[in-house]
């Protein structure tokens, strides 16, 4: 371990990232002028106002305020060109920050009021992916953007939401997620979407394990077969730590000996108060315990946050190394929704590399 890791080194590594919203990301500048543009009201038109009113109403402990914020953000991703803008600055935003892969979710349902279809929803978005990569690409910083569609626990369109997925697989389309509240909306509800899922071959992760306990993450495995869990902090309601060593429970033991990913988000998860601060956030306990642990923004307006700041907390926090976050990126690559071959690649010729100039002695 170095003795001290900077930030703007942080920055200059390679990461990968596998959840993040595309509704909870973008530019305050960008909401403002969009905002502008169809007559959505905001409670502020100045752009760093706006900004802490975001990070201010998600760390309110207001659930009403919370939802408020994204109340803001949709709506003024309802056209074509605003939802290419957004992707776009969304991929850019990444590979500034050293983002090398990332996989951006975000939910069609929610962008229908314009009339747009749900296929124009998604054309529109991988659009401005394809945009903001070949943007970035040509600044010298490359990344490879995966897109997760999401379909929300509490409405009654996963079959469709499911199919669409299928149908843009060739398209940028990598994956499924469902997403919500998941007190009161198990994921067994979307069953029949979950077992179309696996008889395509095709991949998904579920929101389970954040506002609610071990049903959510039990249910998310056993029942629906997730290839990961969003978020899934709760496996440590599983893990007694009062003995002298950690001792597993069924369920914790199945998730580590599978290899099932954790999709954590440190900053997130402390200001929906699945954990209490980063300090005591169970990815430390995870970590040591060598679960597939994975580092992620979730939403990186409303947390004030980036790949990097999640990274520097954590070597706050933990005092983590260039070894410890050489690890969670390779964890967060091997647990990609991409081919095998693009995964191996990028691990091997980007994130290696990188590392190894760093760990090794001068």
């Amino acid at each position: 371990m170095v003795a001290t890791i900077r930030y703007e080194d942080i920055v200059k590594v390679p990461k990968a990232l596998l959840h993040d919203h595309l509704d909870g990301g973008l530019r305050p500048a960008t909401v403002v002028e969009l905002a502008a543009e169809v007559g959505h009201e905001l409670p502020t038109t100045d752009p760093e106002a706006l900004g802490r009113w975001f990070v201010a109403a998600a760390d309110s402990g207001s659930l009403e305020r919370y939802l408020e914020t994204f109340a803001h953000t949709v709506a003024v991703m309802q056209t074509a060109s605003a939802l290419r803008r957004v992707a776009a600055e969304c991929a850019l935003d990444l590979a500034a920050d050293g983002v090398v892969y990332a996989e951006v979710r975000f939910a069609p349902e929610q962008h229908l009021e314009r009339d747009l279809s749900l296929d124009e929803v998604v054309e529109a978005v991988l659009a401005g992916f394809a945009e903001g990569s070949a943007l970035a690409a040509a600044a010298g910083t490359p990344i490879r953007v995966g897109t997760l569609l999401t379909a929300m626990r509490h409405a009654a369109r996963s079959q469709e939401i499911a199919e669409l997925a299928v149908r843009h697989r060739d398209a940028g389309v990598v994956g499924f997620d469902i997403a919500g509240a998941e007190a009161g909306f198990p994921p067994t509800r979307h069953l029949d979407a979950f077992e179309y899922l696996q008889r395509e071959n095709f991949h998904f992760t579920i929101h389970a394990g954040e506002a609610f306990g071990l049903p959510s993450i039990w249910q998310a495995i056993q029942w629906c077969g997730a290839d990961r869990l969003g978020h899934g902090v709760r496996i440590v309601d599983d893990i007694s730590t009062e003995g002298p060593e950690p001792v597993l429970g069924r369920l914790a033991a199945y998730v580590r000996d599978k290899r099932i990913p954790l999709e954590l988000c440190p900053s997130s998860n402390v200001q929906t108060g699945a954990a209490p601060s980063i300090v005591d956030h169970p990815i430390g306990l995870l970590r040591d315990l060598r679960f597939r642990v994975t580092v992620n923004t979730d939403n990186r307006l409303m947390s004030g946050t980036s790949m990097s700041r999640e990274m520097a907390l954590l070597v706050d926090a933990f005092g983590y190394g260039w070894a410890e976050l050489r690890w969670l990126t390779i964890n967060a690559m091997k647990s990609a929704f991409i081919p095998f071959d693009e995964r191996l690649r990028i691990i091997d010729e980007v994130i290696k590399p990188a590392y190894a100039a760093l760990l090794l002695p001068d």
